[in-house]
C-alpha cells in the first residue's frame, strides 16, 4: 500500500543548514523505524510569511511499507 508522510520545519536565518540536517535525520529515522521498503518520492516546498520571506519547509515522503 502506498502511504504519504509529511514533515515540516521552521527555517531561521543563518540556521537553515542545521535545520535541514535535522529534517533529513527525522525522515531517515522515520524510514528506518517504520521499515519502509520502498521510497517512491521525496519532495520539498517552502512556506512564506506575510511579507514573502521563506519561513519554513515542508517535506513530503511517498513510500511503501
Amino acid at each position: 500500500m502506498i502511504k504519504v508522510k509529511t514533515f515540516a520545519t521552521e527555517l531561521k536565518i543563518f540556521q537553515a543548514s542545521r535545520e535541514l540536517q535535522t529534517l533529513d535525520s527525522a525522515v531517515n529515522k522515520f524510514i528506518a523505524d517504520n521499515k519502509v521498503t520502498r521510497v517512491i518520492s521525496v519532495s520539498d516546498t517552502t512556506t512564506a510569511g506575510s511579507d514573502g520571506n521563506t519561513i519554513g519547509l515542508i517535506r513530503v515522503l511517498t513510500y511503501e511499507g
